[in-house]
C-alpha cells in the first residue's frame, strides 16, 4: 500500500540535507531582522527555514548557540566588505576613500544588515558569547585600517565608523554622503 505508514520496527529513511544547519543559521538571521532578538525562538528559526522543529536542537544545543552562530556570519559578512574595501586602497588618502564608502554605500546600504548590527550590539551588552562576537569583529576591523593607518587611528576611527553608521541610521535627518566625507577626513587630518 503506497503512502501508508512503515510499519513497526521499520523506519522511514532520513532525508538527506546537508545544507539544512546553514539554512538554519540564515533563517536565524531573517527572523532577527523582522522580529528581534527578543522575539526570536527555535519554533520562528525552524518555520522560517521550514524544517521541523526537532532540527534545531538536533544542530544546535541551545538558542544561545543558534544566536552566536548566527551572529558571528553576519559579522563575518560585512568585515568581509570591510576587509575588501582596505585591501583595494592603495595608499591613505584611497583609505578614507573606502572608509567613506563604506559607511555611505555599505554599512548604511542595507536596512537588514543595520537592523542586525543593531540587534548584535544591544544582545551583547546582556551576553558575554555575543560580547566575543563584536570583540572579534571589531579586532578584525581594526587589522583592515592598520593596513592604512596607526593601530590607536584605526581604533578611533573604527569607533567614528559605528558612530556615523548609528547616527545617520537612526536620525530624523541622517548625514548625507558629504557630510559624512567631511566628518572623516576631519578625523583624519
Amino acid at each position: 500500500m503506497t503512502g501508508a505508514t512503515p510499519s513497526p520496527g521499520r523506519r522511514r529513511p532520513r532525508r538527506h540535507d546537508p545544507g539544512r544547519r546553514d539554512r538554519l543559521i540564515d533563517a536565524a538571521l531573517t527572523v532577527i531582522a523582522e522580529r528581534g532578538v527578543a522575539r526570536t525562538t527555535h519554533r520562528e528559526i525552524a518555520r522560517a527555514a521550514d524544517v521541523p522543529l526537532g532540527s534545531m536542537t538536533y544542530h544546535f544545543a541551545s538558542l544561545e548557540e543558534v544566536l552566536a552562530e548566527a551572529f558571528t556570519r553576519h559579522a563575518d559578512a560585512v568585515a568581509r566588505v570591510f576587509d575588501e574595501r582596505l585591501a583595494a586602497a592603495a595608499d591613505r588618502d584611497a583609505a578614507a576613500e573606502a572608509v567613506i564608502a563604506l559607511v555611505s554605500d555599505d554599512l548604511l546600504g542595507s536596512r537588514r544588515d543595520f537592523v542586525l548590527s543593531v540587534e548584535l550590539y544591544v544582545a551583547a551588552a546582556r551576553d558575554p558569547a555575543l560580547r566575543a562576537v563584536t570583540q572579534a569583529w571589531m579586532a578584525r576591523s581594526r587589522r583592515a585600517l592598520e593596513r592604512h593607518f596607526d593601530p590607536a587611528t584605526a581604533r578611533e576611527l573604527d569607533a567614528l565608523i559605528e558612530g556615523l553608521v548609528l547616527h545617520s541610521a537612526l536620525s530624523t535627518d541622517p548625514m548625507t554622503p558629504e557630510q559624512i566625507r567631511h566628518a572623516v577626513h576631519r578625523f583624519l587630518r
